[in-house]
């Protein structure tokens, strides 16, 4: 009986050095990603190619709601640091780059309660 118990143990051991641990999102990887959107954020016109991969890339890596959330922090975080990021630019981000965006570029939106 000790024997099975052993085993049992060894192999919940294995399995979990195997098993890939969970990969969050941080807010160095949503500033490279958004960082080519600054240009358009803060002066207005077109967001560029580079922008609009971005824009994709992080949503591609925010696929939980903790990762969103996370997101929505750090993009909150990063959108305060610029003064002159443009409301409406922000808003209209995602729509413009043809992107579903679960994660909003606001300097005012409470991250915490929005339902994803």
């Amino acid at each position: 009986m000790k024997a099975v118990a052993v085993a049992v143990v060894v192999v919940l051991a294995m399995v979990q050095f195997i098993a890939e641990p969970a990969h969050a999102i941080t807010c160095g990887q949503v500033d490279a990603a958004l960082a080519p959107c600054v240009p358009y954020l803060t002066q207005g016109g077109e967001p560029g190619a580079a922008c609009c991969s971005g824009v994709k890339n992080l949503k591609g890596m925010a696929a939980t709601t903790d990762d969103r959330r996370t997101a929505c922090n750090c993009v909150k975080a990063a959108a305060n640091r610029y003064t002159n990021l443009k409301d409406d630019a922000a808003q209209a981000l995602a729509s413009k780059c043809g992107v579903a965006m679960d994660v909003p570029v606001s300097k005012t939106i409470n991250c915490d309660t929005i339902s994803y």
